[in-house]
């Protein structure tokens, strides 16, 4: 009477087994795998879109302007927020995860004398473009808080 109990118990404990290694196996290893490589993925598409923004927003051939643009960045990559500053010559990504760093060059016109800032996912990300002052342009990376309803752009 006790063999049918025992056999079903074996059973369900083989089961519970086996559904603890599957889920320590993909939660230890597979699944960081991913959303790190995913994260690389989205960091990669940020910087480069980041950039054509940035390279948008700079007129060709002016030396006497005032101009802003939005940049739109998404709030979290690999579920951590992040930074993007500039080192003056390129976009550099900076993430709490080691291998979702990134940087990427800009291409911007001769009469750009500067680029400078940074923009943090937490807040609205603008560029703007100015006259320095020395006959160029100065061009500045801005984080600005959010604005709510009724909140024009610059």
């Amino acid at each position: 009477a006790v063999s049918p109990v025992v056999g079903k118990a074996l059973e369900a404990s083989i089961v519970v087994l086996y559904i603890g290694l599957l889920s320590s196996t993909l939660y230890g290893g597979v699944v960081p795998e991913y959303r790190t490589a995913a994260g690389a993925e989205v960091c990669e598409r940020v910087l480069a879109q980041s950039a054509e923004r940035v390279q948008q927003a700079v007129p060709t051939d002016a030396r006497a302007v005032r101009a802003s643009a939005e940049v739109s960045l998404p709030r979290t990559i690999r579920g951590k927020a992040y930074a993007v500053r500039t080192d003056g010559q390129a976009l550099v990504l900076d993430h709490p995860a080691d291998r979702v760093d990134g940087r990427v060059a800009l291409a911007l016109p001769e009469t750009v004398n500067s680029v400078s800032g940074n923009w943090s996912s937490r807040e609205s990300a603008v560029v703007v473009v100015r006259s320095d002052g020395a006959g160029g342009l100065a061009v500045r990376l801005e984080s600005r808080a959010e604005r709510g309803p009724g909140g024009g752009r610059e």
